[in-house]
């Protein structure tokens, strides 16, 4: 690892040229440039978690081989990339073509494309210098003057390939191009409802830009998400996708000789176990100590322990996605939230049409994200398809999920923290009124379009309600679930960690039977009969939780309107 240079200056910055040039803070990826280079492939694609150096290394790229940078020599020096003479020579010689659609970010198709179109002009005004004397046709310069914001979708599809014509005439040597956070667009297509059209346009400018260009040397795009192969890289037979794989492991993100030298550099070395118990915990191939470099950086810089890559998204479409999905989606978080690993099976591949109707799509999303980790992958049968052993990344990602699932309650006329808090101070009256407006504001949130059956609103519910509870409570409680299907029976059991300050807390959720005619006032008897039955008292009082320390809550749904009964 290089030398920290700098303690005081910027951390987090992702210009290469102007990092090294005001000597920030710095680890060496350079070895990144001749992995890349001698692995040979002729177009890679590199997937990692947000903030996660994609950018930086994507400009690092730029910087070693571009020949706007051909007498820059001084940007890599004391780097390991630099030590090779072969390398040396080889810096600055390229063409280079770089673009991100980081900022591609439209509520609608024809401002998505305008978006993209306004990054393929830009290119084109950077290098206007073409223009000068013969190089180009009559007919060339005026397509090339064409090229703007306002082009057909036709003329955009072809501008990159074009570009690529014009400097390889120019210069003699064919092209590098660049693409960073190609999948921006393709999330915002999703969320936005026009995903159909927008991957047709794609295609077209992917398939001219990277398949059929006599042009092109190599291409390196990133993204966070693996989106399927079918959706826009369907003409694309010279992909190299890197995911989860060795290959390249430890060139994104920091490896834990690199934070631990990093935390004695800054006089931190005595906070390396703590470090690691909130940073730590991503896993690509064989690597599996390799920690956030946008939350080792904050932290070396503010030090204090703080969900620095949390806090850099909303986390929107995530939580949608796990707040309208199945109970069985649900009671898999459940288990995660309580520190369990979950096996599941998936594609990596990200098919964003399926998310609305194949649940598992959402696996793929939190594993690529970097929400989730897989700890072992297993593949099984004949066909050897993948079940992936996940878990929650680090303590930084609990928090984030404790965030998620408490947020589903805290509009202010649910009145969840007031339930919460009646709860736990045994306010029957207060607990009834709270726990209403709580459902009659969120029933809806956990809906699943196209459904209707009501019976299943109520275990929805649930399943939500166990997830806010435990991300409420989960420093004084321990929270089990269990779920019995079928029965309209589900209930909840809250240990508490201290026990002799807290209540421990047993809930049985309990559905009126429309068949039995039954009332809210009778479930709400059964259910608290099903806790004698069950004896859990007994297994309180066997972890050390006195007799009169326990609680019994009986809760009747009938639709949205909920009765609580206390025993």
């Amino acid at each position: 690892m290089e030398k920290v240079i700098s303690i005081g200056k910027q951390i987090g910055k992702q210009n290469f040229a102007s990092l090294r040039e005001n000597h920030y803070f710095f680890v060496d990826k350079s070895h990144f440039i001749k992995d890349w280079w001698e692995n040979g492939d002729e177009i890679t694609l590199i997937t990692r978690p947000r903030r996660f150096g994609k950018t930086l290394n994507m400009s690092m790229l730029d910087c070693f081989f571009s020949n706007k940078y051909a007498a820059r020599g001084d940007l890599f020096e004391g780097l390991g990339v630099w030590k090779e003479e072969k390398y040396r020579e080889l810096q600055g010689k390229y063409p280079v073509i770089f673009l991100s659609f980081a900022a591609v970010k439209a509520d609608q198709l024809s401002e998505a494309k305008i978006q993209i179109k306004q990054q393929i002009a830009r290119v084109y005004e950077e290098n206007r210098y073409l223009l000068d004397g013969d190089l180009l046709s009559g007919n060339e310069k005026k397509a090339y003057n064409e090229v703007n914001l306002h082009m057909g979708d036709a003329e955009a599809a072809a501008a990159l390939n074009n570009m690529s014509m014009y400097l390889a005439r120019y210069y003699g040597r064919r092209v590098i191009i660049l693409l960073d956070e190609y999948d921006t667009p393709m999330q915002e297509a999703y969320v936005h409802g026009y995903w159909a059209e927008f991957t047709t346009f794609v295609r077209s400018l992917f398939n001219a830009t990277f398949k059929t260009n006599p042009y092109l040397e190599r291409a390196m795009m990133t993204g966070i998400t693996r989106v399927s192969k079918e959706s826009i890289f369907s003409d694309l037979n010279n992909l190299r996708v890197v995911t989860t794989s060795d290959l390249y492991a430890d060139c994104f993100g920091f490896t834990e000789k690199e934070v631990f030298a990093s935390l004695d550099e800054f006089g931190m070395g005595d906070k390396k176990d703590v470090v690691k118990q909130w940073y730590d915990g991503f896993i690509f191939g064989g690597h599996r100590d390799i920690y956030n470099p946008w939350s080792i950086t904050n932290y070396l810089k503010e030090k204090k322990l703080r969900p620095y890559w949390a806090d850099t998204s909303s986390n929107g479409l995530v939580g949608k996605l796990i707040r309208t999905a199945s109970p069985e989606i649900k009671e898999y978080m459940e288990d995660l939230l309580n520190g369990q690993a979950v096996t599941v099976n998936f594609d990596e591949q990200m098919v964003f049409e399926q998310l609305d109707y194949n649940e598992n799509v959402i696996w793929s999303l939190l594993l690529a994200s970097g929400y989730l980790k897989a700890e072992e992958v297993e593949y099984r049968g004949i066909t050897l398809k993948p079940w992936y052993q996940l878990r929650i990344t680090n303590l930084e990602t609990v928090s984030m999920f404790d965030d998620m699932f408490s947020g589903w309650f805290e509009a202010s006329e649910a009145g969840y923290s007031s339930f919460v808090k009646a709860l736990m101070q045994g306010d029957l009256e207060a607990m009834n009124y709270y726990m209403n407006k709580v459902s009659l504001a969120t029933f809806s949130h956990f809906d699943v379009g196209g459904e209707t059956n009501e019976s299943l609103e109520p275990e929805r519910f649930y399943h939500g309600f166990v997830l806010g509870l435990m991300a409420e409570r989960a420093e004084c409680y321990q929270i089990r679930s269990n779920r019995e299907s079928g029965f309209g029976r589900y209930d909840v059991m809250m240990i508490p960690k201290n026990r002799e300050k807290d209540p421990a807390i047993i809930i049985e959720f309990k559905v009126c039977s429309r068949v039995k005619k039954e009332t809210l006032e009778d479930a709400v008897q059964e259910a608290l009969k099903q806790i004698v039955d069950k004896k859990y008292d007994a297994e309180l009082v066997a972890l050390g939780v006195p007799q009169e320390r326990i609680r019994h809550y009986g809760f009747a749904f009938a639709g949205k309107n909920v009765l609580i009964g206390a025993e």
